[in-house]
Protein backbone atom coordinates (compact mmCIF):
# COMPACT_ATOMS: atom_id res chain seq x y z
CA UNK A 1 0.00 0.00 0.00
CA UNK A 2 1.23 3.53 -0.76
CA UNK A 3 2.05 5.14 2.61
CA UNK A 4 1.90 8.61 1.04
CA UNK A 5 -1.90 8.30 1.01
CA UNK A 6 -1.88 7.96 4.79
CA UNK A 7 0.00 11.21 5.44
CA UNK A 8 -1.86 14.37 6.38
CA UNK A 9 -1.48 17.03 3.70
CA UNK A 10 -3.00 20.40 2.86
CA UNK A 11 -5.34 18.47 0.56
CA UNK A 12 -6.44 16.37 3.55
CA UNK A 13 -7.35 19.56 5.42
CA UNK A 14 -9.27 20.92 2.43
CA UNK A 15 -11.25 17.67 2.15
CA UNK A 16 -12.05 17.73 5.87
CA UNK A 17 -13.14 21.38 5.67
CA UNK A 18 -15.54 20.50 2.87
CA UNK A 19 -16.92 17.53 4.80
CA UNK A 20 -17.59 19.63 7.92
CA UNK A 21 -18.39 22.94 6.19
CA UNK A 22 -21.90 23.33 7.60
CA UNK A 23 -20.97 22.14 11.12
CA UNK A 24 -18.89 23.25 14.09
CA UNK A 25 -16.15 20.96 12.76
CA UNK A 26 -14.53 23.96 11.06
CA UNK A 27 -12.91 26.98 12.69
CA UNK A 28 -15.25 29.64 11.34
CA UNK A 29 -18.24 27.84 12.88
CA UNK A 30 -16.81 27.22 16.35
CA UNK A 31 -14.40 30.09 17.01
CA UNK A 32 -17.05 32.11 18.87
CA UNK A 33 -17.48 29.16 21.28
CA UNK A 34 -13.79 29.30 22.20
CA UNK A 35 -12.43 26.48 20.04
CA UNK A 36 -8.83 26.81 18.83
CA UNK A 37 -7.61 24.87 15.76
CA UNK A 38 -5.16 22.18 16.86
CA UNK A 39 -3.64 18.84 15.97
CA UNK A 40 -3.30 15.61 17.92
CA UNK A 41 -0.77 12.84 17.36
CA UNK A 42 -2.53 9.57 18.11
CA UNK A 43 0.84 7.83 18.46
CA UNK A 44 2.43 10.10 21.08
CA UNK A 45 -0.76 11.72 22.45
CA UNK A 46 0.84 15.13 21.96
CA UNK A 47 -1.36 18.12 21.12
CA UNK A 48 -0.20 21.18 19.22
CA UNK A 49 -2.24 24.31 18.53
CA UNK A 50 -2.24 25.37 14.90
CA UNK A 51 0.52 27.92 14.34
CA UNK A 52 1.93 30.04 11.58
CA UNK A 53 5.46 29.11 10.49
CA UNK A 54 6.77 31.96 12.65
CA UNK A 55 5.15 30.52 15.77
CA UNK A 56 2.06 32.70 16.20
CA UNK A 57 -1.29 31.03 16.86
CA UNK A 58 -3.23 30.53 13.61
CA UNK A 59 -7.01 30.98 13.29
CA UNK A 60 -7.29 27.93 10.99
CA UNK A 61 -5.52 24.59 10.57
CA UNK A 62 -2.03 25.08 9.10
CA UNK A 63 0.74 22.49 8.76
CA UNK A 64 3.72 24.87 8.69
CA UNK A 65 3.85 25.47 12.44
CA UNK A 66 3.67 21.85 13.58
CA UNK A 67 6.47 20.22 15.61
CA UNK A 68 9.47 19.21 13.51
CA UNK A 69 9.18 15.56 14.56
CA UNK A 70 5.71 15.37 12.97
CA UNK A 71 6.86 16.62 9.56
CA UNK A 72 7.38 14.07 6.80
CA UNK A 73 8.12 16.35 3.83
CA UNK A 74 8.57 19.97 2.77
CA UNK A 75 8.45 21.68 -0.61
CA UNK A 76 11.36 23.55 -2.20
CA UNK A 77 10.47 26.75 -0.31
CA UNK A 78 10.33 25.00 3.08
CA UNK A 79 6.56 24.81 3.49
CA UNK A 80 5.26 21.59 5.02
CA UNK A 81 3.77 19.26 2.41
CA UNK A 82 2.90 16.34 4.68
CA UNK A 83 2.92 15.26 8.31
CA UNK A 84 2.73 11.86 9.98
CA UNK A 85 -0.38 9.84 9.27
CA UNK A 86 -1.01 9.55 13.01
CA UNK A 87 -1.78 13.30 13.22
CA UNK A 88 -5.42 14.38 13.17
CA UNK A 89 -6.91 17.86 12.93
CA UNK A 90 -9.30 19.07 15.58
CA UNK A 91 -9.62 21.73 18.25
CA UNK A 92 -8.53 22.71 21.73
CA UNK A 93 -11.28 23.85 24.05
CA UNK A 94 -10.76 24.51 27.75
CA UNK A 95 -7.58 22.42 27.74
CA UNK A 96 -9.06 19.38 25.98
CA UNK A 97 -8.59 18.16 22.41
CA UNK A 98 -11.70 17.48 20.32
CA UNK A 99 -11.78 15.91 16.86
CA UNK A 100 -13.77 17.72 14.20
CA UNK A 101 -16.63 15.26 14.73
CA UNK A 102 -16.57 15.76 18.50
CA UNK A 103 -16.60 19.55 18.16
CA UNK A 104 -19.48 19.39 15.68
CA UNK A 105 -21.43 17.09 17.98
CA UNK A 106 -20.71 19.16 21.08
CA UNK A 107 -22.04 22.35 19.52
CA UNK A 108 -25.00 20.64 17.86
CA UNK A 109 -26.59 20.12 21.29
Amino acid sequence: MDTELQLMTVETLVTENRRYASTAGVSRNNRSAGFLPAFYDTETHAVAPSRFAGGGIAPVHLLDGLPAEWIESRDATGHVKAVKGTVVAGFLHEGHFYTREQAASMLRH
